[in-house]
């Protein structure tokens, strides 16, 4: 689609009518798994780094196609700041925080913690705390920390758990939730 097609209506706009089905199309927690096999018919990812004080709110998969330039936005937006370095981010992994965040029905964009992690940061956080794997999906960028004031911990952890797609690690004491597209395990208290 050009900039401007012939009936003068723009991506952008496109987008934004898209946009405003979000809500109707929000699944239950009884279509979890349905909305990952595309059960829905647009996803939406809305993020803030408190790190580096930059949001992401993107629809960026629409009946069936996801949307490049939304990905490299989010690829950015989840890049390890230490190093200002980013790759390719699992689309598994922000179908998983989509739909957890959807099925909890909140308009608050997830407070990022973590998201990619070079393997010299990995390492740097390892040596720091025991709770960082040497191994971790950070570092594949199949993993995020995340956060939501409006939500607690458990919340958040019974929405990831319920899309049965991945890790779902819970940090009750410090206050996130871990999201990967890894193989389906839970953890924590």
């Amino acid at each position: 689609m050009t900039e401007n097609s012939s009936t003068g209506m723009t991506r952008r706009a496109l987008l934004g009518a898209f946009a405003a089905t979000t809500v109707a199309a929000a699944p239950t927690f009884s279509k979890a798994a349905g909305f990952l096999r595309g059960g829905g018919d647009i996803r939406r990812i809305s993020m803030y780094s408190g790190r580096t004080g930059e949001s992401v709110d993107t629809i960026y998969w629409i009946e069936g196609k996801y949307i490049k330039e939304a990905l490299k936005e989010i690829n950015y937006f989840m890049r390890d700041w230490r190093l200002d370095k980013s790759i390719s981010i699992d689309t598994r992994t922000v179908d998983i925080m989509a739909a957890a965040h959807s099925l909890m029905d909140v308009n608050e964009p997830y407070t990022m913690l973590s998201g990619y992690r070079s393997p010299q940061t990995n390492a740097m956080l390892r040596s720091r705390s025991r709770g960082v794997a040497r191994n971790s999906l950070h570092i594949k960028g199949q993993a995020a920390d995340l956060r939501l004031k409006n939500r607690s911990v458990n919340q958040m952890y019974r929405a990831a758990t319920s899309v049965r797609a991945g890790g779902v690690g819970k940090y009750s004491g410090s206050n996130f939730v871990h999201m990967d597209s890894g193989v389906v395990r839970t953890w924590g208290r």
